[in-house]
Parts: structure tokens; C-alpha cells; sequence
């Protein structure tokens, strides 16, 4: 047993507290966003921007820039959504109802264009990203440093994909598109060895319980879609 924790949070002896502090911040309110995206509750973007905006300044500091992208666009996409499902509220008497009742949507064939574009070009940042990681890692100085796609990991590519899938997903979950959580379901369920394996175990743990809240509220969304007013879907 005490092997099995030193192998999860040994790595931690080394980190400052402060950091150590922060990841479980960020941890909390991105568990906490979560669940408020399950139930189309408005409150998940300025929550949300807790979270992201503390893991930009960790995986910053971590040099985890594929991951540190992701969440700046986070960031960027939660006031996009914040500002997009406020618009899209049902009309109620009380602010309280307003809240839980943003309009949800289904994937639309217009929306593929935008996906697609989204992808590849994410994916072509994050490799450029990482093409320039020894200067970056280096001071931002070309002094000394070796380039090439040769000096790849499985990790880089596997940032890239999943770098791809959460922006997409994120794209889709400010235009309240169910199938947001597909993508979500996928992603997250990658990273979950991913963060075990880059030493950030409770980061890892925080996929774990996104996976399993991204397979519930899925089905959560198509029920709330199924019950919305037929007009909603005009």
C-alpha cells in the first residue's frame, strides 16, 4: 500500500507547496464545472475559468505546453459560452429557473467545416509547439538547440490528439451541441494514463471522475433535449 501511494504522489516530495495547492484548486473547480455543464447550468464557465486559468499558470511552469494551450483556450471558449447560453436561456419568471434551462442542440452538418478546420489546426500549433520545444526549453535561444519531428514521444502525439478532441469539444459545448460529451468521453478517458504517466496524479484522478460524469451527463443532455418545448428545436 505505501508503495502504491509513493508510486501515485511521490513525485509531489519535490513539487512546492504552493503548486501542490493549486493543482488541487483547479482540481476541484474543474470537478465542480463539470457537473454544473451536466445539468446546463450557466455557473460552469465562470467556474470553469478558475480552473483553466490556474492550470495555464502551472503547465506553464510544468513546461507542459500542449496541455497549457488547451486551457488558455479553455479560457478564451468559457467567456465565447458564457456569453452564447446566456443568449440561449429559456424565458422564465425567476432567475433561478433561467439558469437551468439554457437550450441544447444537436451536431449540425454546417457544423463539420468548423470541426475539421478546428482539428487540423490544432494539431499543426501543438506540433510546431513542440518542433520548438528545445528552444523554448532552452530560453527562447537557438543557441545549442536540436530540431526535428524525430525527437517526437508517443506523449507529443498523444497531446496532439488530445489537444484536438477537448478543443472541438469545447467549440461544441459553447454552442450547447449534445455531442460535446462524446468527445469529452473520449479525451478525457486518454488522459487519464497520460497525467499518471507526466507525474500529475491528481490531474489524472480529475479524468477519472470527468470520464465518468462526461458517460452520465451525455445521456443527462438527450433527456433534457427530449423534454424541451418542440420550439426549441426550430
Amino acid at each position: 500500500m505505501v508503495e502504491l501511494l509513493n508510486w501515485l504522489f511521490g513525485q509531489y516530495a519535490d513539487y512546492p507547496t504552493v503548486f501542490i495547492a493549486l493543482e488541487l484548486i483547479a482540481v476541484i473547480f474543474g470537478v465542480a464545472s463539470v457537473l454544473l455543464a451536466s445539468k446546463t447550468n450557466i455557473l460552469v464557465f465562470p467556474i470553469g475559468l478558475v480552473s483553466t486559468a490556474i492550470f495555464v499558470y502551472l503547465l506553464w511552469k510544468w513546461q507542459l505546453f500542449g496541455d497549457m494551450f488547451i486551457n488558455a483556450y479553455y479560457t478564451v471558449m468559457s467567456l465565447y459560452g458564457w456569453i452564447n447560453w446566456s443568449k440561449n436561456k429559456k424565458s422564465h419568471h425567476s432567475e433561478v429557473q433561467q439558469v437551468d434551462n439554457v437550450q441544447i442542440e444537436h451536431l449540425h452538418s454546417d457544423d463539420i467545416p468548423i470541426l475539421s478546420a478546428l482539428a487540423a489546426g490544432t494539431i499543426a500549433f501543438v506540433a510546431l509547439v513542440y518542433y520548438f520545444r528545445p528552444v523554448i526549453n532552452n530560453g527562447f535561444s537557438f543557441d545549442g538547440a536540436v530540431l526535428g519531428v524525430h525527437l517526437f514521444t508517443w506523449v507529443d502525439y498523444t497531446d496532439m490528439l488530445t489537444t484536438a478532441l477537448f478543443l472541438m469539444a469545447m467549440w461544441l459545448m459553447a454552442r450547447r451541441k449534445i455531442e460535446h460529451w462524446l468527445l469529452w468521453i473520449v479525451a478525457d478517458a486518454i488522459s487519464v494514463p497520460l497525467y499518471f504517466y507526466k507525474g500529475l496524479t491528481f490531474t489524472a484522478l480529475q479524468y477519472v471522475v470527468f470520464t465518468l460524469i462526461a458517460i452520465w451527463a451525455y445521456y443527462e443532455w438527450q433527456r433534457r433535449y427530449r423534454l424541451q418545448p418542440k420550439a426549441a428545436y426550430a
